[in-house]
Protein backbone atom coordinates (compact mmCIF):
# COMPACT_ATOMS: atom_id res chain seq x y z
CA UNK A 1 0.00 0.00 0.00
CA UNK A 2 1.32 3.45 -0.92
CA UNK A 3 2.13 5.35 2.24
CA UNK A 4 3.41 8.81 3.16
CA UNK A 5 5.11 10.19 6.22
CA UNK A 6 4.81 13.99 6.32
CA UNK A 7 6.92 15.98 8.81
CA UNK A 8 6.31 19.61 9.78
CA UNK A 9 8.99 22.14 10.67
CA UNK A 10 10.18 23.97 13.77
CA UNK A 11 7.39 25.09 16.08
CA UNK A 12 4.85 23.60 13.68
CA UNK A 13 2.19 20.94 13.90
CA UNK A 14 0.26 18.53 11.74
CA UNK A 15 -2.67 20.95 11.55
CA UNK A 16 -1.03 23.95 9.85
CA UNK A 17 -0.08 24.94 6.32
CA UNK A 18 -0.67 22.37 3.59
CA UNK A 19 -0.21 19.26 5.77
CA UNK A 20 -3.93 18.49 6.42
CA UNK A 21 -4.72 19.10 2.75
CA UNK A 22 -2.00 16.73 1.52
CA UNK A 23 -3.07 14.07 4.03
CA UNK A 24 -6.67 14.28 2.82
CA UNK A 25 -5.66 14.22 -0.86
CA UNK A 26 -3.44 11.16 -0.48
CA UNK A 27 -5.90 9.27 1.74
CA UNK A 28 -8.58 9.96 -0.88
CA UNK A 29 -6.35 8.07 -3.31
CA UNK A 30 -6.07 5.08 -0.98
CA UNK A 31 -2.77 5.94 0.69
CA UNK A 32 -1.93 5.36 4.33
CA UNK A 33 -0.71 8.73 5.70
CA UNK A 34 0.92 9.75 8.97
CA UNK A 35 1.46 13.41 9.84
CA UNK A 36 2.70 13.27 13.42
CA UNK A 37 3.10 16.18 15.78
CA UNK A 38 6.83 15.93 16.40
CA UNK A 39 7.83 16.06 20.08
CA UNK A 40 9.64 19.21 21.19
CA UNK A 41 9.31 20.84 17.78
CA UNK A 42 10.40 24.24 19.11
CA UNK A 43 13.89 22.76 19.46
CA UNK A 44 14.06 20.01 16.84
CA UNK A 45 16.38 17.12 17.61
CA UNK A 46 17.24 14.20 15.33
CA UNK A 47 17.73 11.69 18.13
CA UNK A 48 14.41 12.62 19.80
CA UNK A 49 12.57 12.55 16.48
CA UNK A 50 14.10 9.22 15.45
CA UNK A 51 13.19 7.66 18.80
CA UNK A 52 9.62 8.89 18.36
CA UNK A 53 9.28 7.77 14.72
CA UNK A 54 11.02 4.41 15.13
CA UNK A 55 9.06 3.55 18.28
CA UNK A 56 5.82 3.80 16.30
CA UNK A 57 4.41 1.00 14.17
CA UNK A 58 5.14 2.91 10.96
CA UNK A 59 6.58 0.65 8.26
CA UNK A 60 9.17 2.11 5.90
CA UNK A 61 9.15 0.17 2.65
CA UNK A 62 9.43 0.45 -1.13
CA UNK A 63 5.95 2.05 -1.26
CA UNK A 64 6.91 4.82 1.18
CA UNK A 65 7.09 8.52 0.38
CA UNK A 66 8.68 10.88 2.90
CA UNK A 67 7.79 14.58 2.75
CA UNK A 68 9.45 17.09 5.04
CA UNK A 69 9.12 20.84 5.40
CA UNK A 70 11.95 22.96 6.80
CA UNK A 71 13.40 21.21 9.87
CA UNK A 72 11.09 18.29 9.02
CA UNK A 73 13.08 17.92 5.80
CA UNK A 74 16.32 17.80 7.78
CA UNK A 75 14.72 15.26 10.14
CA UNK A 76 14.00 13.01 7.17
CA UNK A 77 17.72 12.89 6.41
CA UNK A 78 18.26 11.63 9.97
CA UNK A 79 15.57 9.00 9.54
CA UNK A 80 17.06 7.75 6.29
CA UNK A 81 20.54 7.59 7.80
CA UNK A 82 19.19 5.31 10.55
CA UNK A 83 17.01 2.96 8.52
CA UNK A 84 17.97 -0.71 8.39
CA UNK A 85 20.48 -1.33 5.61
CA UNK A 86 18.03 -3.21 3.38
CA UNK A 87 15.21 -0.63 3.61
CA UNK A 88 14.70 1.55 0.54
CA UNK A 89 11.82 4.02 0.29
CA UNK A 90 10.43 5.22 -3.00
CA UNK A 91 10.51 9.03 -2.95
CA UNK A 92 11.79 11.72 -0.61
CA UNK A 93 10.54 15.31 -1.02
CA UNK A 94 12.46 17.95 0.95
CA UNK A 95 10.84 21.40 1.04
CA UNK A 96 12.66 24.49 2.32
CA UNK A 97 15.56 22.41 3.62
CA UNK A 98 18.87 23.53 5.07
CA UNK A 99 22.33 22.10 5.73
CA UNK A 100 23.35 23.59 9.10
CA UNK A 101 21.83 25.30 12.14
CA UNK A 102 21.47 28.62 10.29
CA UNK A 103 23.19 30.29 13.23
CA UNK A 104 20.37 29.30 15.58
CA UNK A 105 21.19 27.26 18.67
CA UNK A 106 17.61 25.93 18.70
CA UNK A 107 18.36 24.04 15.47
CA UNK A 108 21.67 22.50 16.59
CA UNK A 109 19.96 19.25 17.69
CA UNK A 110 19.35 18.46 14.04
CA UNK A 111 23.08 18.31 13.39
CA UNK A 112 24.50 16.49 16.43
CA UNK A 113 25.66 13.68 14.15
CA UNK A 114 27.12 14.48 10.72
CA UNK A 115 25.05 13.32 7.80
CA UNK A 116 26.52 10.46 5.79
CA UNK A 117 25.08 11.28 2.39
CA UNK A 118 26.33 8.11 0.69
CA UNK A 119 24.48 6.07 3.32
CA UNK A 120 21.37 8.30 3.11
CA UNK A 121 21.22 8.02 -0.70
CA UNK A 122 21.08 4.22 -0.51
CA UNK A 123 17.75 4.41 1.34
CA UNK A 124 15.68 6.21 -1.31
CA UNK A 125 15.03 5.64 -4.97
CA UNK A 126 14.45 9.33 -5.67
CA UNK A 127 15.09 12.69 -4.01
CA UNK A 128 13.26 15.88 -4.96
CA UNK A 129 14.06 19.19 -3.29
CA UNK A 130 11.68 22.15 -3.56
CA UNK A 131 13.00 25.58 -2.67
CA UNK A 132 12.19 29.21 -3.31
CA UNK A 133 14.59 31.85 -4.53
CA UNK A 134 13.47 34.17 -1.71
CA UNK A 135 13.11 31.90 1.32
CA UNK A 136 13.55 34.23 4.33
CA UNK A 137 14.91 31.43 6.55
CA UNK A 138 16.75 28.91 4.40
CA UNK A 139 19.18 30.12 1.72
CA UNK A 140 18.82 28.61 -1.74
CA UNK A 141 22.47 27.52 -1.68
CA UNK A 142 21.58 25.08 1.12
CA UNK A 143 19.11 23.29 -1.16
CA UNK A 144 21.62 23.40 -4.01
CA UNK A 145 24.22 21.78 -1.75
CA UNK A 146 21.82 19.09 -0.51
CA UNK A 147 20.57 18.29 -4.02
CA UNK A 148 24.16 17.68 -5.12
CA UNK A 149 24.93 15.53 -2.05
CA UNK A 150 21.78 13.47 -2.64
CA UNK A 151 21.91 13.37 -6.46
CA UNK A 152 18.44 14.88 -6.18
CA UNK A 153 16.27 16.95 -8.47
CA UNK A 154 16.04 20.59 -7.37
CA UNK A 155 12.86 22.48 -8.22
CA UNK A 156 13.17 26.23 -7.64
CA UNK A 157 9.84 28.05 -7.33
CA UNK A 158 10.40 31.81 -7.64
CA UNK A 159 8.89 34.12 -5.05
CA UNK A 160 7.34 31.44 -2.81
CA UNK A 161 9.24 32.27 0.38
CA UNK A 162 9.07 29.34 2.86
CA UNK A 163 6.06 27.48 1.39
CA UNK A 164 3.96 28.29 4.45
CA UNK A 165 0.87 30.30 5.28
CA UNK A 166 3.02 32.51 7.51
CA UNK A 167 5.30 33.56 4.65
CA UNK A 168 3.27 32.90 1.52
CA UNK A 169 -0.28 33.52 2.68
CA UNK A 170 -3.40 31.37 2.47
CA UNK A 171 -2.36 29.86 -0.85
CA UNK A 172 -0.26 27.47 1.24
CA UNK A 173 -3.27 25.74 2.71
CA UNK A 174 -2.62 23.54 -0.34
CA UNK A 175 0.52 22.47 -2.20
CA UNK A 176 -0.49 20.83 -5.52
CA UNK A 177 3.13 20.60 -6.72
CA UNK A 178 3.66 17.68 -4.34
CA UNK A 179 0.83 15.76 -6.01
CA UNK A 180 2.31 16.63 -9.40
CA UNK A 181 5.66 15.16 -8.32
CA UNK A 182 3.92 11.99 -7.14
CA UNK A 183 1.56 11.91 -10.13
CA UNK A 184 2.85 8.68 -11.60
CA UNK A 185 2.39 7.11 -8.15
CA UNK A 186 -0.95 8.66 -7.12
Amino acid sequence: MRNALILHGTGGSSKINWFPWLKTELEGRGWKVWVPDLPGADTPNIKRYNKFIFSSDWDFNSDSVLVGHSSGAVAILGILQNLPESTIVDTVILIGSFKNNLGQDALSGLFEEPFEFEKIKKHARRFVLIHSDNDPYCPLEHAEYLSKCLDGELIIKPGQKHFSIGTGGPAYKEFPLILDILSEKV
